[in-house]
């Protein structure tokens, strides 16, 4: 199954036979006190700055997210996606809870954008369903419902059938529903993991769309999270995950996702693996 999202020059393909997707995480002022400030202020100069690093570290799409508490969301959301499309043409993931920010951003975004996102209640879905088709968008459907986050696969499961089949109701074909299975952290519960990839393997097995989560919420509290998320994805592109929102600028992360994809047999003949070591070494020869 192929999920596809473009910007005005540029179409990425989100599937399980094909390479890995990155979503680069950066643009997301929750937690970063400066970064919330200078959008608050409409200077986006830094948001410029993060989607360029992201993309050249290797981000295939952005996710771009404006919630700062006091302010006009709507607007800002749309300040920053004009700010982002400026600097790169990679596709974006639209980022807002709130349903009139999704639809000002989605009025204004040049290509097919994915949501980020929807849970299964059925007022959530009954309003950002709608919107998702008329701007003819993908959206990200995660696996909870208003009973909260179950602990058993199987639920998830359920619920993201649910999230598939209103989506169909809409009009919104199923490949267009991206799955976020949940990944919470280990730190919480050690079974944390082993529930998201059965989570993982079994909406693979029974559904086939295409998944994305949080890959960073594994680590959440631990030290050396770097190290955790790089493990977490072989583990989970394996399981059947074909895209992550997470951060490229981190060399474990960034590394973990190419090897992966080299033993997962979508690297022929290791042409981006070795590509990406010369660059590397030239970068290296150039600062010294």
């Amino acid at each position: 199954m192929e999920t596809k999202v473009r910007s005005r020059s540029k179409e990425v393909v989100i599937s399980v036979d094909r390479p890995f997707v990155v979503i680069g995480e950066r643009i997301n002022p929750t937690g970063r006190k400066v970064l919330a400030a200078e959008m608050k202020d409409g200077r986006m100069d830094r948001v410029r700055a993060d989607a360029v690093a992201q993309v050249e570290a290797g981000a295939h799409m952005l996710d771009v997210n404006a919630g700062v508490p006091g302010i006009d969301e709507p607007a800002l959301l749309v300040a920053a996606i004009t700010a982002v499309s400026e600097v790169t043409d990679v596709p974006l993931c639209i980022d807002s809870s709130v349903i009139e920010a999704l639809e000002a951003a989605l009025a204004v975004y040049e290509g097919k954008a994915l949501v980020n996102s929807t849970t299964a209640e059925d007022e959530r879905l009954d309003r950002i369903l709608p919107v998702v088709k008329k701007y003819g968008a993908a959206v990200i459907g995660m696996a909870n419902d208003e009973t909260g986050i179950s602990m058993v696969p199987e639920e998830r499961l359920q619920i993201a059938q649910r999230i598939i089949e209103r989506a169909r109701y809409y009009g919104i074909p199923k490949e267009d529903v991206v799955i976020d299975p949940i990944a919470m952290t280990v730190a919480a519960d050690p079974q944390a993991g082993v529930i998201t990839l059965q989570t993982m393997r079994i909406i693979k097995e029974r559904l086939g769309n295409n998944m994305v989560c949080g890959a960073s919420n594994v680590s959440f509290g631990l030290p050396d999270r770097p190290i955790v998320n790089a493990a977490f994805f072989p583990v989970a592109m394996d399981a059947g995950l074909s895209c992550a929102i997470t951060n490229p600028l981190i060399p474990d992360v960034r590394k973990a996702v190419m090897a992966s994809d080299l033993l997962l047999g979508h690297d022929e003949y290791a042409m981006r693996w070795i590509a990406d070591f010369r660059a590397a070494q030239k970068k290296a020869v150039g600062a010294g």
